[in-house]
C-alpha cells in the first residue's frame, strides 16, 4: 500500500463553520474528561498502602481495571445515549478524539514525552473522519459524514486511482483546511543508489552546504519578522481577557505564525526539488535534533527548520525514486575530505578548512558535506580512492539554485 496526504483549503458556509467548532469543542470536552479519568486513575496508585497522602488522596477501588482506548470508548457508547450535544457529533470523530489521547500516552511511555495535558477553550484545532462513503468528491466538493458537501478549493488534481481512506479537519488563522489522505494498491521498489551522489551538510550560516560545492542561504524568517512578532504580541498582552479586541490581536498573531511557517516550509520543498534535480543519491547527517534544539544556539536550529527540511528532502526523494541515506553525523567538521587526517575542532568562527597535512582548503561545511558524501559511499559499498596527487576527488557541480 501507498499513501500520500492532499491538503485543500475548504470553503464552508457560516452554518458549517458554527457546526465545525461545536465539534471541535465537543471534542475537546471528550478529550479533557477521558484525561481526568486516566490521570485519577493514576493518581490513586501513587501513594502506598500503608500511607495517606498529606495532599490529597485519590479513593477508586483497587479492583478498578485501568482505563483505556476500548474501556473509554464503551463508555462514550453508552454516555451520548444521554447526551443531545455528543449526538450531534458523528460517533467515530469522538472515538478518533479517544485515539489521540491513547497516542499521546503512549508517546509518554515509549519517547519519553511529557504527560498529556488538558485542552483550554480553542486549543483543539482538528478532527478526523476514518472513514468515508462511496465516492466522496465530485467536482470541488467533498461529502463529509452527517455535515454534508463542503466546497474546497482544488488547487491540485486528484488521481481517479487514488482511493480517499479518510480526511482531516484542520482550523488555522487563515481558514478551514481539508487533509485527504489518498491510498494506492501498488507496491513500490525500493530506491537503490544510482546516479550522482552528493553529500548534505545543514547549518546556521547557511541552510545547505552540498559536496559539489554549492551553498544556500538561510533564509531566517523567524530572524526577520521577529521584530513585528515582538510588537504583534505586545498589543495582544495590553488588551482586556476575553473582550473582542483581544481576539483580533490573537489572530494577527496567529496569522504570523503561520506566515513563518509558511515561508520556512515553502523554502524546504524548493531547495529539495532542486537537490533532487541534479543527484541520484543523497547522503545526509543523522543530527541529534533534540539536544540542538536544547542548546545555546537553539533559537537559530529552530528557525532554520534542520529537522522539516530532512523530513521533506527523504519524502521528496521517495516520491521522485532517488536513494536516500542517513549516515553518523560525529566528526565531520573535524575530518579532511582529501587525506581523511584528523584535523581537530574547529571554533564556530572559524569559516574556512585547511589541511596542515595535504594543503586541501575549502569552505567549512563543504567539507563536511564531502566526509557525509565518503561515509554514505562507503555504507552503500561503494571503493573510493580520496588521495590523488594531494587534490580532492572531482564532484558534479549541479545547474544554478533558483531566487528565493
Amino acid at each position: 500500500m501507498f499513501s500520500l496526504t492532499y491538503e485543500f483549503k475548504l470553503k464552508p458556509t457560516s452554518a458549517q463553520i458554527a457546526l465545525f467548532e461545536d465539534w471541535l469543542e465537543q471534542c475537546r470536552r471528550v478529550y479533557n474528561y477521558a484525561l481526568a479519568e486516566r490521570k485519577d486513575w493514576y493518581k490513586s496508585r501513587s501513594c502506598r498502602i500503608n500511607a495517606c497522602s498529606l495532599h490529597s488522596e485519590y479513593i477508586i477501588a483497587a479492583d478498578a481495571p485501568r482505563p483505556t482506548y476500548s474501556h473509554q470508548c464503551k463508555a462514550l457508547t453508552a454516555y451520548r445515549q444521554t447526551s443531545p450535544n455528543l449526538q450531534s457529533v458523528h460517533s467515530q470523530v469522538l472515538q478518533q478524539t479517544l485515539r489521540r489521547l491513547e497516542n499521546a500516552f503512549v508517546r509518554m511511555w515509549e519517547l519519553h514525552h511529557g504527560f498529556p495535558r488538558f485542552k483550554k477553550a480553542g486549543a483543539m484545532r482538528s478532527f478526523v473522519f476514518p472513514q468515508l462513503g462511496a465516492n466522496p468528491i465530485q467536482g470541488s466538493t467533498i461529502k463529509l459524514p452527517v455535515i454534508g458537501w463542503v466546497k474546497f478549493r482544488q488547487s491540485r488534481s486528484i488521481p481517479d486511482s487514488a482511493t480517499v481512506k479518510q480526511v482531516q479537519i484542520v482550523r488555522r488563522a487563515s481558514g478551514w483546511y481539508a487533509l485527504l489522505t489518498l491510498q494506492w494498491d501498488v507496491q513500490i521498489p525500493d530506491v537503490i543508489p544510482q546516479g550522482e551522489a552528493i553529500g548534505i551538510d545543514v547549518g546556521i550560516s547557511h541552510l545547505v552546504a552540498v559536496s559539489n560545492g554549492q551553498l544556500f542561504p538561510n533564509p531566517r524568517p523567524f530572524k526577520q519578522l521577529e521584530s513585528k512578532l515582538k510588537l504583534l504580541q505586545q498589543r495582544l498582552s495590553r488588551k482586556q481577557v476575553g473582550s473582542n479586541n483581544r481576539k483580533k490581536a490573537q489572530c494577527q498573531v496567529s496569522k504570523l505564525h503561520e506566515r513563518l511557517a509558511n515561508i520556512r516550509k515553502n523554502n524546504c520543498w524548493l531547495l529539495a526539488h532542486h537537490l533532487c534535480d541534479g543527484a541520484g543519491t543523497i547522503f545526509v547527517e543523522d543530527l541529534n535534533l533534540k539536544g540542538l534544539a536544547r542548546g545555546f544556539l537553539s533559537k537559530h536550529c529552530l528557525d532554520a527548520g534542520w529537522g522539516q527540511f530532512l523530513q521533506i528532502l527523504e519524502q521528496c526523494c521517495f516520491k521522485r525514486g532517488v536513494f536516500f541515506l542517513k549516515v553518523d553525523s560525529k566528526k565531520t567538521s573535524q575530518i579532511c575530505p582529501n587525506c581523511l587526517v584528523l584535523t581537530g575542532k574547529k571554533e564556530l568562527s572559524e569559516r574556512v578548512h585547511s589541511c596542515q597535512d595535504c594543503g586541501y582548503t575549502t569552505d567549512r561545511d563543504v567539507a563536511a558535506a564531502q566526509v557525509v558524501l565518503l561515509r554514505g559511499l562507503a555504507a552503500v559499498g561503494h571503493t573510493v580512492k580520496m588521495l590523488s596527487e594531494g587534490k580532492a576527488v572531482a564532484l558534479p557541480v549541479m545547474k544554478e539554485f533558483p531566487s528565493l
